[in-house]
């Protein structure tokens, strides 16, 4: 079976599975991108979410990182208010932790050069925790993310351990965070259609597939993103200060 044909495969198996997630449906506010990124025949989407705020409570005393036996006490992927943070939090009887949670996007990819457009979609759009994993059986899964997480705890064994001004101040933050998480989605949105449109047209087929990325600019004093096509990574720009983590990485 050649790569096309095993990608179909993977495609149609992946789409008609059961959405096993806690929510079990795409968020709404990502439901027409990873549409997008699912009717282009070399990309299809696994696993999603549109960024989340979330309070969970777990045992007391746990020094590991674990989402099992933890109880959600309160989650939203909108802005919170800091009357339902307050009343949830008196539901703890663990380790209460706060957390904001960004945009996470997984997608297999036909090719390693699709993988790549999409990256550069990913970096220049502000996901620049964004990266590339490609398995033993030959899958590239692409992986959307971004470095702007917020995570604090809040109770110790059901003990509120802060102030109500400072669960004001945290319920700030993560509407922040929240708001610049949607800006990106909108962005990355934009330059993916963009990508998809010029990648698809017979007109503007790319000379050296590996060399070409797709770039985001801004103009001084004006709000709108632009994105072009390069033929150079030196073009890359951002003007985000996160850190740049990215990867190749290939599994025995």
């Amino acid at each position: 079976m050649d790569s096309f044909n095993s990608f179909k495969q993977w495609k149609e198996q992946c789409l008609s599975k059961t959405d096993l997630s806690k929510k079990g449906t795409i968020d709404e506010i990502i439901v027409h991108l990873v549409s997008c990124l699912n009717k282009s025949e070399n990309f299809f989407s696994t696993s999603s979410c549109s960024g989340r705020i979330i309070l969970i409570d777990g045992a007391s005393g746990s020094t590991e990182v674990q989402k099992q036996g933890c109880a959600w006490l309160f989650v939203t992927h909108q802005k919170c208010a800091k009357e339902d943070l307050i009343s949830s939090l008196q539901k703890s009887q663990g380790d209460a932790v706060f957390k904001f949670e960004p945009f996470v996007l997984h997608v297999q990819c036909h090719r390693l050069e699709d993988a790549q457009l999409l990256h550069s979609v990913a970096i220049n759009s502000g996901f620049r925790n964004s990266g590339i994993t490609v398995g033993k059986k030959g899958k590239i899964i692409m992986a959307v993310r971004s470095t702007h997480c917020l995570e604090v705890p809040l109770t110790r064994e059901g003990q509120l351990l802060v102030t109500e001004e400072y669960i004001d101040f945290l319920v700030e933050v993560a509407n922040q965070k929240m708001e610049e998480n949607q800006k990106r989605i909108e962005r990355f949105f934009s330059c993916l259609q963009h990508a998809l449109t010029t990648d698809e047209n017979p007109t503007n087929k790319r000379v050296e597939e590996n060399e070409r990325v797709y770039t985001r600019r801004r103009r001084k004093g004006q709000n709108k993103t632009k994105c072009v096509i390069t033929t150079g990574e030196d073009d890359m720009q951002s003007d985000d200060d996160d850190l740049l983590e990215t990867g190749l990485t290939f599994f025995k």
